[in-house]
């Protein structure tokens, strides 16, 4: 069809992917081989055969493509709405806190001072990967740490009292009085990759499901503790730089294996 090839010049221009090119030209061909014409009702029918056949962020991606097919026919007021991506109602994957306890008491045990460290800091202080990172020994003593985020907003990642004072110890013994306090072996700051990797290692090494066991699961682990001991979930969001509640509202939530043990407890009839 001649629009079509216009379409594709039409989208080349506008600095896409050829994969999103290939994807949109792909949706607008799938179309008119069901349906002879762009109209309401057509788009309409076209859209609940989407939803029937598609999970959701499919049906967004499809409807995105034809939406700017309207949009290079300069018909906009036939766009059509994108669907809502339900939101899981339990967390996967969440390390438990006995096996949180558990791989910092293994690793501190066998002397892996820096690992015990960083699973600690990532449970304590909810740092993503790429911010536990830039934790050097000034921020340690200062028991905080300043992060702008990509809109220039600033986000506070307090480090407590008590993981504060061990730290510094560890610190002293180690000879590390200033600069980035994870190292790798070659003394550089250590990489995020590199952490992911390790912390599976040990969750082998000591029993642990590797499924749980990887960074950010450390972040939910440090979610969960909160609001089991200070339920303000505004407050939470700040902390974890959120920017909507509605993000942190999952921590509510109960993981999979909770719900499954609270229904296996519950429903006995």
């Amino acid at each position: 069809m001649e629009s079509q090839t216009q379409f594709e010049t039409y989208l080349s221009k506008e600095n896409l992917s050829q994969n999103t090119i290939f994807s949109y030209v792909w949706t607008v061909n799938f179309y008119f081989s069901h349906y002879d014409e762009i109209n309401k009702e057509n788009l309409l029918a076209y859209k609940g055969f989407l939803m029937e056949s598609y999970k959701p962020k499919t049906v967004n991606l499809r409807l995105q493509a034809i939406n700017k097919y309207l949009i290079y026919l300069e018909k906009e007021r036939l766009q059509l709405k994108n669907v809502k991506i339900q939101q899981k109602n339990f967390l996967e994957n969440v390390i438990s806190n006995a096996d949180y306890k558990y791989l910092k008491k293994r690793l501190k045990q066998d002397g892996n001072m820096e690992w015990y460290f960083i699973v600690w800091f990532l449970a304590a202080t909810g740092a993503r990967v790429s911010e536990l990172i830039q934790i050097k020994v000034e921020h340690v003593q200062m028991g905080y740490l300043d992060l702008y985020s990509k809109g220039g907003k600033l986000r506070r990642l307090y480090i407590p009292e008590k993981l504060r004072e061990e730290t510094l110890e560890w610190l002293k013994e180690a000879n590390i009085f200033s600069g980035y306090i994870f190292l790798n072996r070659f003394g550089d700051q250590i990489t995020t990759r590199g952490i992911g990797q390790q912390l599976k290692n040990y969750a082998e090494k000591y029993g642990i499901d590797t499924k749980v066991v990887y960074p950010h699961s450390f972040r939910h682990r440090y979610a969960k503790n909160f609001l089991e001991k200070y339920n303000d979930i505004a407050l939470l969001a700040d902390l974890m730089g959120h920017e909507s509640i509605e993000t942190t509202r999952i921590y509510l939530r109960r993981t999979a294996t909770e719900q499954q043990t609270l229904i296996d407890k519950v429903v006995t009839w």
